[in-house]
């Protein structure tokens, strides 16, 4: 039987949808104790029924008959590369309503459920990437429908009593005399390190404003490479990917010998991506695995102390605001009093977690762990 070019892409899209029942990965999407946080609350959808599962399939195939073959192929890169590839955005009318089993989606919501998120309830939980032409727009008639140029939102859960605050992570500098440690744990007295500068404080007396952000790659107690200075907008932080320019940390020669380590490295993947957008900075988890963040603006500054909140795979969540930083003051924390700048870091680690629900208190425990410096010059 002759099969068409577009028959052929049409097929591999369908083979290529999200799995719907929830994988090993899915079902650890629990909210942990003591503040931990992820996405929303979210039960993953069921194994549907012969019926709901012929009816899905005979509505996207027509859906997907009615879109240009270039359209078809770029929204098969990016479905089957799982976003690692570049793909350009698919535009399509964004007041297109269509119906399955009795219910009414959006076509952008229904494209997005398919491809990507079967347990999605409504767009209101997405944030769009801002590689994506529709970022910004409001309301367009045509809207971008490439599920892999949408994020989910990382839901904040609510701090833990006043008590709960942990001591600081005391770093000890390694062996050479110009790589002092950068950052310090919240809590307790800041480690000072009696030689040289610490990255913050470099960053700092540098004086450069060319840039809005360094970052420092760690594993373990030991930083890896030299600080890498971000111009651009976005900057995607990976291990391998496919088609990515930025910081590589595959690149990176580390003396490492760690089993743990070298595992967690290959795990890194497609990494996170970090962009400077007009409310703050976001970061987006493309990897595999959960990334864990601790800013001084993701909590209330009221706080006694920061979280570490858990960001799982395909989630967004605003590491940091400028504004807020400006105006954090904590006259009582010795901390922000000896070391300002601490307000401007954020650290953010690979696959392990640190802080009170895990077993690693300090972040110099973990593995592989990024701080990334802002410029607040």
């Amino acid at each position: 039987m002759f099969r068409t070019k577009r028959t052929g892409l049409v097929r591999r899209l369908w083979r290529s949808r999200a799995p719907v029942e929830g994988d090993g990965e899915a079902d650890t999407r629990t909210h942990g104790s003591g503040g931990c946080c992820m996405g929303k609350s979210t039960k993953v959808a069921g194994k549907t029924s012969t019926g709901t599962e012929a009816e899905l399939k005979a509505l996207i195939n027509s859906i997907l008959k009615q879109i240009k073959e270039k359209q078809l192929e770029g929204l098969l890169q990016a479905v089957e590369s799982k976003g690692g590839a570049r793909s350009p955005c698919l535009l399509l009318p964004s007041k297109v309503d269509t119906k399955l089993d009795q219910q009414s989606y959006s076509l952008p919501l229904l494209l997005y459920k398919v491809f990507r998120w079967p347990d999605l309830m409504d767009c209101s939980e997405l944030k769009r990437l801002s590689c994506c032409e529709s970022y910004g727009e409001i309301n367009p008639e045509l809207v971008c429908c490439n599920p892999h140029h949408m994020s989910r939102l990382c839901e904040l859960e609510s701090p833990p009593p006043p008590y709960s605050r942990y001591p600081m992570d005391f770093l000890k500098p390694p062996d050479s005399p110009d790589s002092g440690p950068s950052s310090t744990e919240t809590g307790g007295t800041p480690y000072s390190a009696p030689v040289g500068l610490s990255d913050s404080q470099a960053v700092q007396e540098s004086g450069d404003r060319s840039h809005w952000c360094m970052v420092a790659y760690w594993e373990e107690k030991t930083r890896v490479g030299r600080l890498y200075s971000v111009q651009e907008p976005s900057l995607d932080i990976f291990y391998d990917l496919p088609q990515g320019n930025g910081f590589c940390l595959g690149q990176l020669s580390s003396d490492n010998k760690s089993p743990l380590v070298q595992m967690v490295r290959t795990k890194i993947g497609y990494g996170i991506q970090l962009s400077r957008e007009h409310d703050g900075v976001w970061v987006y988890n493309r990897s595999c695995y959960p990334i864990f963040i601790k800013s001084a603006t993701l909590d209330n500054p009221d706080s006694r102390t920061l979280l570490v909140h858990k960001v799982f795979p395909g989630f967004s969540i605003k590491a940091f605001d400028f504004e807020k930083a400006d105006s954090l003051q904590r006259p009582n924390d010795h901390e922000f009093t000896q070391q300002p700048r601490t307000g401007f870091t954020v650290q953010i680690s690979f696959v392990k977690g640190w802080g009170q629900c895990y077993t690693r208190q300090f972040i110099s425990s973990c593995p592989c762990w990024l701080e990334v410096i802002f410029n607040n010059q």
